[in-house]
């Protein structure tokens, strides 16, 4: 059956079993390690679904029509989401994102129409937020923030959850993602805690010293508003070496391309293997490895 407009393709991803990087021990033990093939979305991310329910929300509570400018700081996949949601939603996009991201995402971004701005790598994320807000002060646009909209994780409690739940016949014990709006893990742990109060949440968060895009340990004072401590039974360090290895890894040996976050997550998955027994695990495998090719993370 045909698809009535590229909405309609944001969703039902698919989950795949990882069958060469467990380890023996982990076979041993009975444990099933699934990855969501988030990048299999239309602009190749998770960020998919947060991008439409945010702008489709907004329209319902009539903060925005076509036509408007929309404004959001980004460290780039929720950036190329937004503009590909805002073209095909008739808005103009206005996107803020530190300037040593990769040349992969710009182009993204640009070529669905945004307009970019660059912000000092010095200031982070945080700069780009706080000049975002500065901007909408100033008359210039809507933000949609995803970092305190609860659009933004309901998309994960009506979509990414329920098919994770089914996909899994209701057997999953343990959900992993990396922590960076937290939209995802706030949606999906309240969903999945709902059908099981026992399936442990597991946050990834990079180690001091450590940057990995798509995964943040915010300083206190810009901690998504969206965030509850409550949602996340426990948060694992992961190095950005591990991170980056795994990535290739996941190429490698399971044909599975995929970004450096979505490498924290398998690492931390595997972890939680070693330890349990008779589990299946689910991972988010977030965006796809085509987007990071210019970091090197890929050498030839």
């Amino acid at each position: 059956m045909p698809y009535l407009t590229i909405e309609d393709t944001v969703g039902n991803t698919p989950l795949v079993q990882l069958k060469r990087i467990p380890s023996e021990s982990a076979r041993r033990r009975n444990n099933i390690i699934l990855g969501k093939l988030e990048g299999n979305n239309p602009a190749g991310s998770v960020k998919d679904r947060p991008a439409l329910s945010m702008i489709k929300g907004a329209e319902e509570r009539g903060v925005i029509k076509p036509g408007d400018t929309l404004i959001e700081a980004t460290s780039g996949n929720t950036g190329i989401a937004l503009a590909m949601a805002a073209s095909m939603r008739g808005y103009k996009m206005v996107l803020l994102m530190p300037e040593n991201l990769s040349e992969e995402r710009r182009q993204s971004m640009a070529a669905y129409g945004a307009k970019i701005i660059l912000t000092p790598k010095t200031g982070g994320m945080e700069y780009a937020r706080d000049l975002a807000e500065q901007m909408q002060k100033n008359g210039e646009g809507t933000i949609l923030d995803q970092f305190a909209n609860p659009d933004n994780p309901r998309s994960h409690y009506e979509g990414t959850g329920p098919e994770i739940w089914r996909d899994t016949q209701g057997r999953v014990t343990h959900f992993v993602s990396a922590m960076g709006t937290t939209g995802t893990i706030m949606g999906v742990s309240q969903y999945l805690k709902e059908q099981n109060e026992n399936i442990r949440i597991v946050g990834a968060q990079p180690e001091e010293g450590s940057q990995i895009p798509g995964i943040r340990k915010w300083p206190e004072a810009y901690l998504p508003k969206i965030f509850d401590r409550a949602r996340v039974d426990q948060v694992e360090p992961v190095s950005q070496a591990a991170a980056e290895q795994m990535a290739r890894r996941m190429a490698k040996e399971e044909g599975i391309f995929c970004g450096i976050s979505s490498g924290g997550a398998c690492e931390v998955a595997l972890r939680i293997s070693e330890t349990v027994e008779n589990a299946t695990i689910v991972f988010i495998v977030c965006d796809r490895g085509d987007r990071y090719l210019s970091t090197g993370v890929f050498p030839a």
